[in-house]
């Protein structure tokens, strides 16, 4: 048995085809088929019932398999403790960020962190919060930034910062002259919302304890993928939306008379740096934090400084 035999197993259970297996591990066909079938009979048993397709993992393999993924997890752990040993910060980091921070917060740090560790290869694909959890579990990303608290006992959570949510308000609304809000004052037939699958949209609804009720087929409905678009549904058209504080920093003088605060407690999300429970890259995830706190302003770091709410 060899490390490459258990990343050609681990490839073959997730993508569920040997010829995509053997490209993702840039071998061919032929040398994963047979490598693979030298474990099997080394340790005398079927890892993958051939005969389906796609491949299927046998009950017995779906074990070995995970005690696979843990063997290469410490295995690259040695690789990891030599690096910090010499002080050396480089390789890959694989991040997931939800679309709702993405466009804000990247901006203000990634230019500093490649400045800072050149050899660090960053990869960051924007997902919502079940796709990164779970790409997290398979091992597809080191770290994500995203909303928490998530109660899951399998994900490490380091608290970055509070952000602050906004009520976002055309000028044609009733109201529209108020400074402070409460949740009763928004009329949810006029509130623009995130499409399904977006954490922010089930937190503002909770927040305002919202229902979305049955509408009409003949009034208009429309859930936004991204928060760009919720403004700019307000500016041109009518009603109100909920933006998070990062946003916020984006809107030209006429865009920031549309704000208006939430009285005490206001709302806020909690946003943390997380990584599966048997992360490794460690000095890599810390230095992103370092890096993240580095540009997000003192106020929003800390939790008892503030009268709000988490939703």
């Amino acid at each position: 048995m060899n490390l490459h035999q258990l990343e050609y197993i681990i490839a073959v259970d997730k993508l569920k085809n040997f010829v995509k297996a053997s490209e993702a591990c840039f071998v061919t066909q032929a040398t994963l088929s047979m490598m693979i079938k030298k474990l099997e009979e080394e340790l005398d048993v079927k890892i993958f019932d051939r005969s389906k397709q796609p491949v299927k993992t046998t009950d017995l393999g779906e074990k070995i398999i995970l005690q696979a993924k843990k063997i290469l997890s410490e295995s690259k752990k040695v690789h990891e403790l030599i690096k910090d040993e010499k002080g050396i910060v480089s390789g890959e980091l694989k991040i997931g960020i939800i679309p709702t921070l993405a466009p804000y917060l990247l901006p203000l740090f990634l230019r500093k962190f490649s400045q800072a560790y050149p050899l660090v290869k960053l990869i960051i694909n924007e997902f919502t919060t079940d796709v990164i959890i779970q790409k997290l579990k398979f091992g597809d990303l080191d770290a994500a930034i995203l909303a928490t608290p998530l109660h899951d006992a399998s994900i490490n959570e380091q608290v970055l910062f509070y952000e602050k949510y906004y009520l976002y308000v055309n000028q044609a609304e009733k109201g529209f002259d108020k400074k402070y809000v409460l949740p009763k004052d928004i009329d949810v037939d006029r509130l623009w919302l995130l499409e399904e699958g977006h954490c922010m949209r089930s937190q503002i609804l909770n927040f305002c304890a919202l229902k979305k009720q049955k509408e009409s087929e003949e009034q208009f409905h429309y859930n936004a993928g991204s928060i760009e678009t919720l403004k700019n549904m307000v500016d041109t058209n009518f009603g109100m939306t909920i933006i998070p504080e990062l946003t916020t920093h984006h809107l030209t003088s006429s865009q920031q008379r549309r704000i208006r605060s939430f009285k005490s407690p206001e709302p806020v999300r909690e946003i943390s740096l997380i990584t599966h429970r048997e992360f490794m890259k460690a000095k890599l995830i810390q230095c992103l934090n370092d890096c993240v706190l580095s540009v997000i302003p003192d106020k929003m770091k800390i939790k008892k400084n503030l009268n709000i709410v988490e939703i």
